[in-house]
């Protein structure tokens, strides 16, 4: 506020409504876990926003969004490298036993808790879905 950063302060705001919001909606306080889950939401969002204001040619916005997405990027925990998640991958696949693509639910189950907020999990599941159809 003091530095007058209003884009900032815009971004900082959305993020602790987003939050607030999903606290009354759950009637709880929310964790350290459920507030990484919002933020991925956002990021989410501001990505399908990027692509979509870019398709459309509002480079205006996109930036916009683009900024909004680094200040949220910047609350999630330390991502993890790509050779971190694909061991974490082989060691729930090796745990998990698969007969093929169609067990994907039990390997994505034993990851999720344990890759949240820390691997995009888009990315995860297709890392998944391609070491058990290979």
């Amino acid at each position: 506020m003091r530095a007058r950063d209003s884009a900032r302060l815009s971004a900082i705001r959305l993020l602790l409504s987003g939050i607030k919001q999903r606290e009354v909606d759950e009637r709880k306080e929310l964790t350290d876990a459920d507030a990484i889950s919002v933020i991925e939401k956002m990021i989410k969002q501001r990505r399908e926003s990027i692509t979509q204001y870019e398709s459309a040619s509002r480079q205006d916005l996109a930036d916009v969004e683009k900024f909004e997405l680094a200040l949220l990027s910047g609350y999630l925990p330390q991502q993890m490298s790509d050779a971190e998640i694909s061991q974490a991958v082989d060691a729930a696949v090796a745990e998990a036993k698969p007969a093929g693509i169609r067990d994907m639910g039990k390997v994505m189950a034993l990851l999720k808790p344990k890759l949240a907020g820390k691997a995009d999990m888009g990315k995860v599941s297709n890392l998944v879905k391609s070491k058990l159809s290979g």
